[in-house]
């Protein structure tokens, strides 16, 4: 019987809470909120798609109630704030990180050996706060990030050639952010043929450049951040690890010495199943690739040292 728990019934959190429903991904979804109401408000209305949508996923909102989320499997955390006008970059991970420390701590004493999804903001360093504040083995705790990036940089290939969504593949390594994330366009293909082949110079690098600035650009559309796309992302996640599909996503996990990186938590190829990072894809990357991928780690160390600077590590 599996059980995930979504905390933060926000956009985010609702939305990957309403696929997992949907998809019938575990037996039961918890979703955990901080204001009274919101989760057991949008578990009812989902509950009420059940006979017309036809899944039998048994969706509980709590407020704050830790112990209804004992024994889950995965965790999936959308919990934080995001930045406000005139908050600086160490006031918002300060805040943040207190946030995902408190509610990782009270889901492990509930759920000892769940495997964590991180998609609170900024993903890469909430992912490594995770993993150093709690001392879970590497395994355990993924950032979501680059399971999103890679969906744009589809979304992006798909309209480019007008193809159908099934033939394209495509993945996007390096930190979470508009200027940390790499498309390997290199290695993206439709039905098998590489896109480089298919599309000229000047276009793909739109579509590359497209896909690294994708969150701002809904973000600017919608007057706040995406939801549908980065719940579907970490739904996405979790149901390789409750399937034990053993997908390879594209992950922000920790490296000891893989792409040339340690001490880091950063998006890269890995396989997801039961046991949550079972092996990371050593993909061999150019020298552009290559110089890329350490100025997105440089950038990465960069935020994850605000960590040691507030003292939150």
């Amino acid at each position: 019987m599996a059980k995930i728990t979504v905390v933060g019934a926000g956009n985010v959190g609702a939305t990957c809470a309403n696929v997992l429903a949907f998809n019938k991904i575990a037996d039961t979804v918890v979703m955990l909120d901080v204001k009274a109401g919101v989760a057991e408000g949008k578990a009812m209305d989902m509950l009420q798609t059940a006979q017309t949508l036809g899944f039998e996923t048994n969706i509980l909102g709590v407020t704050n109630d830790y112990a209804a989320t004992a024994g889950s499997d995965v965790i999936i955390v959308t919990s934080g704030i995001p930045r406000k006008p005139g908050m600086t970059r160490e006031e918002l991970i300060g805040t943040n990180a207190d946030i995902v420390k408190s509610v990782v701590s009270q889901c492990l004493a509930y759920s000892p050996d769940a495997v964590f999804i991180i998609i609170s903001n900024p993903m890469d360093t909430m992912t490594y706060l995770t993993l150093k504040a709690t001392g879970l083995p590497k395994n355990r705790v993924i950032g979501m990030g680059g399971a999103l990036d890679s969906s744009r940089f589809r979304y992006y290939l798909r309209m480019a050639l007008k193809a159908n969504p099934s033939q394209i593949e495509g993945i996007v390594i390096g930190g979470h952010g508009d200027t940390t994330m790499i498309p390997l366009k290199r290695l993206a293909t439709c039905n098998g043929i590489p896109v480089a082949e298919l599309l000229d110079a000047g276009t793909l690098d739109k579509v590359v450049a497209d896909t690294m600035v994708g969150g701002a650009t809904l973000t600017g559309l919608l007057g706040t951040s995406a939801w549908y796309a980065p719940g579907a992302a970490g739904a996405y996640v979790a149901e390789s690890i409750i399937k034990d599909y053993k997908r390879v996503i594209p992950s922000c996990v920790y490296l000891e010495g893989e792409y040339g990186q340690k001490d880091i938590c950063i998006g890269v190829p890995a396989v997801i199943g039961r046991k949550g990072v079972e092996a990371i894809v050593d993909v061999k990357l150019n020298a552009e690739e290559k110089a890329l991928f350490e100025k997105s780690a440089d950038a990465v160390r960069k935020t994850n040292d605000v960590l040691k600077e507030i003292k939150a590590l």
